[in-house]
């Protein structure tokens, strides 16, 4: 919550250069150009030094915000600043490269987050319902967030036989949710803001709802998901139907997981985006006098993605469990 509060403050305790200073000696110019091809700036300190050369009127090749928001291999840890990753390619196995990234750490991060919050409060209920007294304390707060999912979002939208997907689809909100709020930490970083991510949760959605719809229409109801053959049509028009639609309800089951991925990646992404532009307005105009209203910006829109964050986390939730009921209950 506090992240960019925090990286407004240290941006605005860097000294600020004048743009209207004298160039620096033509030797001087050189010996920074080829330092500068040597170094790239990363994270906030990159940001930083990028903006003071663009408050400078020099023409700035770092000055990429998508370079702060994509994957590498490097984190930052506090009080030790970036700490380097193993280079890629470095846990070849075969065609697959998995050397761990920075979004990779923080997957890791939410799989332990999880662990964390989920078996203790499990081990808690399972005792207070033997013992036959009420849950209490944060194991109650987790109990009644799963009760309600269950009873508010996904039983009324998957319907009968709802209750074995239950588990997959809290276990996808509590997982996007940790995710995104990671990423407004200081320090921090949102896996769900990479492609990469979004799009494994969108293919176990897809994965999931396909099955859900073999195990409770058959083979042949399952195949007329996808092969669309009008009965209550003219005979001639039959064939002419089908050959239309049959391409548009394949492509319709490709459609949702892309449109989850897409969805949640882009939501994610783009505040981020926005904040590091807002922030660096200040160093563009090189002046403190500018500096207020950017932090106040970004301070309202640092609440907003906490909301954004929540929001996300319930669509893709909700919308798993949509999709659930439609192919279940397809007739």
């Amino acid at each position: 919550m506090f992240a960019s509060i925090l990286i407004s403050f240290a941006m605005l305790l860097t000294p600020v250069q004048d743009a209207h200073a004298p160039a620096a000696a033509p030797g001087a110019a050189a010996v920074q150009d080829e330092h500068a091809e040597h170094a790239t700036p990363t994270g906030e300190s990159g940001l930083v030094e990028s903006a003071h050369a663009l408050a400078e009127g020099e023409h700035s090749e770092e000055f990429d915000i998508l370079h702060h928001v994509m994957d590498e291999h490097q984190i930052e840890v506090p009080f030790m600043g970036y700490v380097q990753l193993p280079p890629a390619h470095s846990w070849q196995v075969g065609p697959l490269d998995l050397t761990p990234t920075k979004y990779v750490i923080f997957v890791w991060l939410i799989g332990l987050l999880m662990l964390v919050l989920f078996i203790p409060a499990g081990m808690a209920a399972r005792r207070s319902h033997a013992a036959g007294a009420p849950p209490k304390g944060g194991h109650n707060a987790i109990e009644a967030m799963i009760l309600f999912f269950r009873d508010k979002v996904i039983m009324p939208n998957v319907g009968h036989g709802g209750e074995k997907y239950v588990p997959f689809i809290i276990g996808l909100f509590a997982f996007i949710l940790i995710g995104n709020l990671l990423g407004l930490l200081p320090y921090g970083g949102a896996a769900t803001a990479n492609i990469s991510v979004t799009a494994g949760l969108a293919l176990m959605a897809f994965v999931v709802v396909e099955a859900a719809g073999m195990r409770a229409l058959g083979a042949v109801g399952y195949i007329r998901t996808m092969v669309y053959w009008n009965n209550d049509l003219p005979l001639l028009m039959r064939p002419v139907m089908f050959l239309i639609m049959t391409p548009v309800e394949i492509l319709g089951k490709l459609t949702k997981p892309f449109a989850l991925a897409i969805r949640l990646m882009a939501n994610m992404t783009a505040g981020k985006i926005v904040i590091y532009a807002i922030l660096g307005l200040i160093f563009v105009f090189g002046s403190y006098a500018v500096a207020v209203g950017p932090v106040a910006m970004v301070v309202a829109l640092t609440f907003l993605k906490i909301v954004v964050a929540f929001l996300q986390a319930y669509v893709f939730a909700l919308l798993t469990s949509v999709f659930i009921g439609l192919i279940m209950h397809a007739h």
